[in-house]
């Protein structure tokens, strides 16, 4: 007699992946958007704003030290298993990390704020590495889409309660109260690691360093490199979002010159901003079923690159709380129908047998215009003027696309990569 398999939203793993998804997201404004606020109530300069995106080079280059978390035994707490014992190590150093960026004020010590920022950024960028690589051990291949939405969810939910919900405390607790209050919620990826279960690694024999270094580096680079037009996929996945990145950095300024308080922006971003960012990503979704990935991701760019223009808009109704509701909703949505498209191909594009590294490296690659070009923009938006500025963001896109475009033309059965295997 065979038994009807219970539904998945009943299965504790996804609560797990919601609970890491929240712990990966609450990180990010506090090196981004939170980080860039404060800095500018600081009385920083554009410029040195700009210059804020640096911090989070460890997002890029985060490839780098993925094998080692991938082969080597975490330090403490190993009777874990392998993920959760890394888990376990990283996220209370995280904490601490968090707290300490509370200590300093930005405009007494830069120097000391933007260091402490740099440890959170790495630490966070190694969760990431973990928490990807459980995602996917963790799960069948036909449960990994209903698991990516658990973390997304969290994710997204993370990012309202640290960056909406940390900037309306600030009046209350103080910066330094603000990120306390951040560290205390990252209690919640805790709470995963003890409810999680850790899939048993299999045993094999002792390897030397250059083994290691072969299966664990090598292979999943040259795997990727065996790939038609391997070039111009790389060169797609790193400029996609370029636009979207010289935009976002200069938002907390930009809306901040343009008279709108903290706690508006904060609110408006956080809870209206993340409807649309959800409903967006809902809609991706189904967009990607109904025409596939490839052609999805040259609509969804057309739309997000398009979006930029609602900044220019916004600029001809300064302090005006329905053009910024517009504005971020617009941005909002197609964020999340590009973010669909997106999500997907980059894991269409990783070989089951390499899919930790591989993924950390094309994340890293598509977080690159953000955390190297990115620096650049306060910079542009200081000497161009808001205008030019965001008319050259939504010009940033057009590579991208074009190059998408190539790929169809050539590949179009191929373009969402081999089968996994």
């Amino acid at each position: 007699m065979t038994h009807a398999r219970p539904p998945l939203w009943r299965d504790r793993r996804f609560f797990v992946l919601l609970l890491l998804g929240f712990s990966a997201g609450v990180p990010l404004p506090l090196t981004g958007f939170a980080l860039r606020q404060w800095f500018s109530e600081s009385g920083i300069s554009l410029a040195a704003i700009g210059f804020t995106a640096w911090i989070g080079l460890s997002y890029s280059f985060k490839f780098l030290w993925s094998p080692l978390l991938d082969q080597l035994r975490p330090p403490v707490l190993a009777g874990l298993g392998h993920r959760r014992g890394w888990l376990a190590t990283i996220i209370p150093a995280l904490m601490l990390a968090i707290v300490a960026l509370g200590w300093f004020d930005p405009a007494v010590a830069p120097q000391a704020v933007v260091a402490i920022a740099v440890l959170v950024a790495f630490l966070s960028a190694s969760q990431d590495i973990v928490v990807d690589a459980y995602r996917i051990e963790i799960l069948a291949e036909n449960e990994q889409g209903f698991g990516l939405a658990a973390y997304v969810w969290g994710y997204r939910g993370a990012l309202l309660a640290a960056n909406a919900g940390g900037l309306s405390l600030v009046g209350v607790l103080g910066w330094g109260g603000m990120f306390a209050y951040c560290a205390a919620l990252l209690s919640l990826g805790l709470l995963a690691v003890a409810l999680g279960p850790e899939l048993q690694r299999a045993q094999t024999p002792p390897r030397g360093w250059a083994a290691r270094l072969r299966e664990g580096v090598v292979e999943p680079f040259a795997d990727l490199l065996r790939r038609p037009h391997w070039a111009t996929i790389l060169a797609f996945i790193a400029l996609f979002k370029l636009g979207e990145a010289l935009a976002g950095i200069m938002t907390a300024p930009f809306y901040r010159e343009l008279g709108f308080s903290r706690e508006v922006v904060g609110g408006i971003s956080g809870g209206f901003g993340l409807f649309a960012v959800l409903a967006g990503a809902l809609a991706g979704g189904w967009l990607v079923a109904r025409i596939g990935t490839g052609r999805a991701l040259v609509l969804t760019g057309l739309t997000q690159m398009l979006s930029n223009l609602m900044y220019l808009l916004l600029l001809q109704f300064p302090g005006s709380l329905p053009m910024l509701t517009l504005q971020v909703g617009v941005e909002n949505f197609t964020d999340g129908l590009a973010d669909a498209a997106f999500l997907t191909y980059l894991s269409s594009l990783t070989a089951r047998n390499f899919t930790a590294t591989q993924y950390a490296l094309l994340s890293s690659l598509a977080s690159v215009p953000l955390r190297t070009l990115g620096g650049s923009s306060g910079l542009l938006a200081a000497g161009l003027g808001w205008g030019w500025f965001f008319v050259l963001t939504t010009l940033a896109a057009l590579p991208a696309l074009a190059m998408m475009l190539w790929l169809l033309r050539r590949m179009p059965a191929e373009a969402l990569g081999p089968a996994r295997a």
